[in-house]
């Protein structure tokens, strides 16, 4: 199987269905076929050959699943740029993956045209949603002229499907390479451990479609399903889908989940057509499983995964049980067991296995690990194991039964008077108590010890806590050596564009300018 073959097919089984809905914009999915086929000729007749990267730069919008299909129904390599970062940002990303083809949303053309001259490689701009402008191609133009039917290029299951850029919230964003066949690997993977799918099911694609929300892309496009584009995420937007467009599956992170329950629609919209919430990329804490359950029912559905290494763990939702035992409330605070094809051990820093309980580094053998972190391959060996297994650089442990718990990232951990601290265990304890929205721990400079915790905490709107109080709650549930030692309340916490706190960001205001990032006492 390829990926041209599976919307070959989705386009005689399924012709007629819709396969993409955006703002009341439809595709069927021979619709879909026959303009992914133009696309991928029309790249060709730019003198793009199989291998050749081919970079998207756009928010969400109605062309994005054809040209995720055109590019890999070509044999060309998808490099998905961040729609919220910098041009210069963007332009590191183009010149690291040497794009000779740059798929650009009118809207962003005007932040990326200044680097153009720095990016010898970059032979062709084509905008669309827009005018094209100084010598750019406009992409509803090239399509129409492009010749109709399906390439001849045949892609290998060792050939390069995408690199995706890591998030960058631990320093700039790294290519990571994942094949053909470790895509198509994945999507099986994820399907074991998520609901059935056939062509009656559609994805709320609240996400970014070129980077995590690609996830669903290709498994519902395989069963005729269809796809619903969120321009961008509305918490009002995405109620209102939900009880108008019917979608059966989305994925969303923890913040998303809590903008929808904070929304004054979330009690009036019939949500009923959701049979699986998965939410990924950090914890959500028990207040918010909690009312989430309440409003959309057992469809949570936890996902640990990370660029290098997709589908990790899932916590299922016969596991989120905040009304359960004590030892049902235990898994609840974990990640999940590793999904049926994935092994996942704890080492410690020269690669060993570590015990049952204790805390080491995260390491796993996935379906959908990468083949290799682009252009760097020393990075690369830093990072795979002798059996193969990827380096996480999260920090956790397994209990007896092979559940996984995380502690936090390897290099966020605070080292206060020698004892190591991990942020996301304050930062769970705190998340549990009412009236707290969000919350951001980094370790401060401390005469003393060297460095200590300090809480950045969102409140809910209509509650008041105190920094006493918060404290209190720390030194009662983690105990008086690793509470929390000071907290500030802000108005909001930076985030990425898939919706992580950007701990660097809360950091480097206390750190910017010292040479190293742990301080001695």
């Amino acid at each position: 199987m390829d990926f041209g073959t599976i919307i070959q097919n989705s386009a005689v089984r399924h012709g007629d269905r819709v396969s993409v809905w955006c703002d009341g914009r439809t595709q069927t999915h021979a619709e879909l076929f026959d303009r992914s086929c133009r696309l991928a000729n029309m790249l060709t007749g730019l003198g793009l050959v199989k291998g050749d990267r081919v970079a998207m730069l756009s928010p969400n919008a109605f062309e994005i699943p054809e040209q995720i299909a055109g590019i890999a129904m070509g044999g060309f390599v998808r490099a998905g740029l961040y729609a919220h970062e910098t041009g210069e940002v963007n332009a590191y990303l183009l010149g690291l993956v040497d794009a000779k083809a740059m798929l650009v949303n009118a809207k962003l053309i005007d932040e990326i045209r200044p680097h153009f001259d720095s990016l010898p490689e970059l032979k062709h701009v084509i905008v669309f949603d827009g005018p094209a402008t100084d010598g750019a191609l406009e992409y509803e133009a090239v399509l129409a002229a492009a010749e109709s039917g399906r390439p001849s290029v045949v892609s290998g299951p060792d050939d390069i499907h995408v690199i995706r850029f890591s998030a960058g919230t631990t320093g700039r964003p790294k290519g990571i390479v994942h094949t053909v066949q470790q895509w198509l690997d994945n999507n099986a993977e994820y399907r074991w451990v998520t609901p059935q799918l056939d062509e009656r099911d559609a994805y709320l694609a609240a996400g970014q479609l070129t980077h995590a929300a690609v996830l669903w892309l290709w498994p519902l496009l395989q069963v005729g399903g269809r796809i619903i584009v969120m321009p961008g995420f509305e918490a009002g937007r995405a109620l209102e889908l939900i009880e108008e467009q019917k979608p059966t599956v989305t994925l969303v992170v923890p913040t998303m989940i809590q903008a929808m329950l904070a929304h004054p629609d979330i009690e009036r919209r019939d949500l009923s057509s959701l049979r699986c919430l998965n939410y990924a990329a950090s914890p959500i804490s028990e207040t918010t499983m909690t009312r989430a359950l309440k409003r959309f029912g057992p469809v949570l559905y936890q996902l640990y995964a990370q660029s290098e290494s997709i589908t990790i763990t899932m916590l299922l939702p016969h596991q989120h049980k905040p009304d359960g035992t004590e030892e049902e409330r235990r898994l609840m605070r974990s990640v999940g067991r590793p999904t049926p094809n994935t092994t996942v051990t704890v080492v410690d820093d020269e690669g060993n296995p570590l015990p049952p309980y204790e805390i080491g580094e995260i390491a796993a053998k996935a379906p959908g690990g990468m083949k290799e972190i682009w252009k760097d391959p020393e990075a690369t060996a830093a990072r795979i194991l002798p059996d193969g297994s990827i380096l996480t650089r999260d920090m956790g442990y397994l209990d007896d039964h092979g559940v996984l718990f995380l502690a936090d990232r390897k290099e966020d951990m605070i080292i206060s008077g020698g004892y190591n601290i991990w942020p996301a265990q304050l930062e769970n304890a705190i998340e549990s108590i009412p009236g707290v929205r969000e919350v951001c721990v980094i370790g401060v400079p401390h005469e003393k010890w060297g460095e200590t915790p300090r809480a950045f905490v969102v409140l809910d709107p209509d509650r008041s806590l105190t920094e006493e109080e918060i404290i209190a709650e720390t030194r009662r549930m983690v105990g008086p050596t690793k509470k929390v030692t000071s907290v500030e309340f802000v108005d909001s916490l930076p985030k990425s564009g898939v919706g992580k706190i950007l701990r660097r960001q809360v950091r480097d205001r206390f750190w910017k300018g010292a040479a190293h990032r742990i301080s001695g006492a």
